[in-house]
């Protein structure tokens, strides 16, 4: 199955990785939505969140470099965009 959004971000440490991960979690059981899958959370240098139609990649900010899935996505056409402040805005 593909899903219909990938939702990518980073962290500069683990601690905020897993919080960033925590907290997507939470807001998403508080809308009643779990994640089919989660892998990661215990390195916290990639947290996958897979929520079947979205999945959240939550990443070091070195590993998100390495991996760089927006060069492999790079096709894919992208909805909205955080600012430095952490607005998203649409594109």
């Amino acid at each position: 199955m593909i899903s219909d959004y990938f939702v990518i971000c980073s962290a500069a440490n683990d601690r905020q990785v897993r919080a960033i991960a925590e907290a997507i979690e939470k807001a998403c059981r508080d809308a009643g939505a779990h994640p089919a899958h989660r892998e990661g959370a215990d390195s916290a240098r990639w947290v996958l969140l897979d929520f079947k139609d979205i999945v959240v990649h939550i990443f070091l900010d070195e590993a998100r470099e390495y991996y760089n899935l927006e060069r492999i996505w790079q096709d894919a056409p992208v909805v909205a965009r955080s600012t430095q402040a952490g607005d998203l805005v649409k594109v």
